[in-house]
This record gives C-alpha cells, sequence and structure tokens, in this order.
C-alpha cells in the first residue's frame, strides 16, 4: 500500500556518516537533518525560531561534528598550511585559532575554515562544507613538501549563548574565564580526552568542544546537558536567523569556488602583502589592482515575513538581472526580512532600491551594510578571529 508522505524525508544509510552525538540527538527531539561533509547534523528541535531564542537568551548545545578537521603534520607541516590559506600565519602561536580562506589558483575560495595550532608542525582545518582533504592531498602530491595529512578522531560540540561562560566555569574550572577569544586548550574530563576552544559558528558567546575520542559522545552530550540544567540549556543547531543577522556567510551557498575573498567582504583575512607565497595570491593581487565587480550586501526586503529561501532569488533594478540573494530570512528581532545578496558593484551603495523575485513574488528591497545586528560584540573583548 502507498502511503503518503506530507513532508520530504532523508534516507539514512551507511554512505551518509553519523555523528558521535547522532544517538543523543534523536533521543533529545531532533526535528530535522542535513548533511555536513558527508555527515547527518541536526538542523531544528523545536523550531528554527525558538531554538534562536534560546540562543539569545540562555545557552544551547550543538552537535557540530560535521565540521570534520584536516590534520596536518610532518617536518614541513607549517610551510605548507601557510601554502594552503591566504592569511599570514607567521606570527600564528601555539594555542591559537586563526579564521582562514583557502583559494583556488583563480581565487575562489575553496573552504573558510578555523585553523588551530596544536604544535609548531601540527595543525587541524575545521571545515565548513566542502572536499578539503582530498584538495590537501592533491597540493601535497605535487608540492615536494614532508607533510602528512589525515582527517582524525575529532569532533565538535558547540556550547553557544550568553550563559555558555557560566556552564562552562562549572564543569571545566575557572581557567575557562581565562581563555580569550579564538585560543584553546587541551583538556580532559574524567577521561574524555578534549580540545576547548572559545570559538563557534554563533554571534554569541561560546565555545567548541573538540571531542578527541569518538566512542565518549554520548557520554560527554548527556554531561553537559545535566550540567546546564540550572541555566536552561537546550539541544539546538548553528541557526539561520543568528548567522544571517550578524552576516556570517555560510560556505556553499553565500560563497564557493566562483566567488573571492574580495567581493564577499572577507578581504581583512587575506594577506597579499606577507612574503610567504599561497594559492591564489597573484591572482588576487590583480583582483585588487582592477578592484571587484560585485560586492556582498545586505538587504532589507518589504513585505509580509517569509520563509527561509531554498533556492537562489534574482535580483533587478528595472527588470534587468544585477545579482542573487543567496540567503533571506524573517528576523524576529528587527521584524522584517533581510537576505544577503552579491550584487553589481554600481547597485551596492546602502539606500539604493532593488527588486527581489521571491518565492512569495516579487519584493521591493534596500541595500544596507553588514552585520544586521553585532551580536559578535562581546566575543571581540578579548583577541581577534
Amino acid at each position: 500500500m502507498d502511503h503518503k508522505i506530507d513532508q520530504p524525508l532523508m534516507g539514512i544509510s551507511a554512505r551518509i556518516r553519523k555523528s558521535p552525538f547522532f544517538d543523543a540527538t534523536r533521543r533529545w527531539g531532533y526535528r530535522s537533518y542535513t548533511t555536513y561533509n558527508h555527515m547527518l547534523m541536526p538542523l531544528v528541535y523545536e523550531s528554527s525560531q525558538a531554538d534562536y531564542e534560546h540562543l539569545n537568551s540562555a545557552v544551547t548545545l550543538w552537535d557540530t561534528a560535521g565540521e570534520r578537521q584536516v590534520e596536518i603534520t610532518g617536518p614541513d607541516a607549517a610551510r605548507f598550511t601557510q601554502y594552503l590559506v591566504a592569511r599570514d600565519l607567521s606570527k600564528c602561536k601555539v594555542g591559537q585559532c586563526k579564521y582562514v580562506i583557502l583559494t583556488t589558483p583563480q581565487g575562489g575560495i575553496v573552504n573558510d575554515p578555523v585553523l588551530l595550532k596544536l604544535a609548531e608542525n601540527h595543525y587541524w582545518l575545521s571545515l565548513a562544507d566542502s572536499d578539503v582533504l582530498l584538495w590537501a592531498l592533491g597540493i601535497a602530491h605535487h608540492i615536494g613538501m614532508e607533510v602528512e595529512l589525515a582527517e582524525p578522531d575529532v569532533s565538535p560540540l558547540q556550547v553557544q549563548g550568553p550563559k555558555s561562560r557560566d556552564l562552562m566555569h562549572d564543569v571545566f574550572g575557572g581557567w575557562i574565564d581565562e581563555l580569550k577569544f579564538f585560543w584553546f586548550r587541551e583538556a580532559d574530563l574524567d577521561g574524555i580526552p578534549l580540545v576547548i576552544s572559545r570559538t563557534g559558528w554563533s554571534g554569541e558567546p561560546g565555545y567548541e568542544l573538540f571531542l578527541r575520542d569518538g566512542s565518549r559522545g554520548d557520554e560527554l552530550w548527556e554531561r553537559m546537558m545535566e550540567a546546564g540544567k540550572p541555566y536552561g540549556i537546550a539541544p539546538a543547531a548553528p541557526n539561520a536567523i543568528s548567522r544571517i543577522e550578524g552576516g556570517m556567510l555560510s560556505y556553499g551557498a553565500d560563497m564557493t569556488i566562483f566567488e573571492n575573498p574580495l567581493e564577499v567582504g572577507l578581504d581583512r583575512f587575506v594577506d597579499l602583502d606577507q612574503e610567504a607565497d599561497f594559492i591564489g595570491k597573484s591572482a588576487l593581487r590583480r583582483i585588487r589592482e582592477t578592484g571587484v565587480s560585485r560586492r556582498m550586501v545586505g538587504l532589507h526586503i518589504a513585505g509580509e515575513a517569509m520563509p527561509a529561501n531554498q533556492h537562489v532569488w534574482p535580483v533587478t533594478v528595472d527588470g534587468s538581472w544585477i545579482g542573487r540573494v543567496s540567503s533571506s530570512i524573517f528576523s524576529p528581532g528587527l521584524e522584517r526580512n533581510i537576505a544577503l545578496a552579491l550584487l553589481d558593484i554600481a547597485y551596492t551603495e546602502p539606500g539604493t532600491r532593488v527588486e527581489v523575485d521571491t518565492d512569495a513574488g516579487l519584493r521591493t528591497a534596500e541595500v544596507t551594510t553588514l552585520p544586521f545586528v553585532d551580536h559578535a560584540a562581546a566575543k571581540r573583548k578579548t583577541g581577534t578571529p
């Protein structure tokens, strides 16, 4: 007998990996999954808005094990890592994290991971959703450096929200209060091996617990949920409302190998005048000299609330295509529809009026600067990404 399915379902098989926290997320009531680096990752628990409110007011626990690590070791690990990324690593210290950009020879974006320096020749690249291990293996095959590349048994669990520091202090002790933004420390929680960083894909204060033994995932999840009860902890996931409000770009949606860092507003993470060479350096220098032809901006889209876009929305002026909306959401805090859009440079001045061809029909919109909301102010008090 055929059964009607009201909503599309995702088939789960051995081809799509499960995280060390998978069973725990099922117990705690996920509503939907996505795939991230070939691994299932929760998207929503109660609802996108409810998860957003928990994130903004209390503390949340996220299974982000899909942010897989590329581990780089060997005598030439430092030189090789610098060749992969567009940011100057010459002053990066052991125990420090850096938000970095990997680019193609033409300047396109391969990935935007967080780099962790564990030792002088030992790095992790904590990835966005693309096959960087394959990219790095291909580069290493031809570059003639002595490096070893692997995906280690390391799975991030994020603790995010304004009460995250209180929870982390309770579990790990007073040293948490001294951990600077974009720094990390190795730790042990009753035999559970961890690397703890003050980072995370949220504008709120937060931490990432890099679990170094996948067999302990369920135990770590339940330990954090129990400790978080006094602070109103809730399971959650990377939240689209929060990230778009904060102007945070999502790899694969807002940027790909067909966009470069200068046009999407990530030029501050590209060091074109450093002495060291990196893949894409000459191309990006040429782009800097000639100037970009398009730029990432924010849009305020008029009209009643709309759900998040599921595909690119064309942006036009007088019927002519001038760019695209890559991410859009209704912001409860701003009480308006907001979007990230890559537009022709002539139409990127704040206040410029455009039209967006949405799923709800043609809507007028106004260009604005990013971010829409500066969630990250508290994070920036100590340290820089």
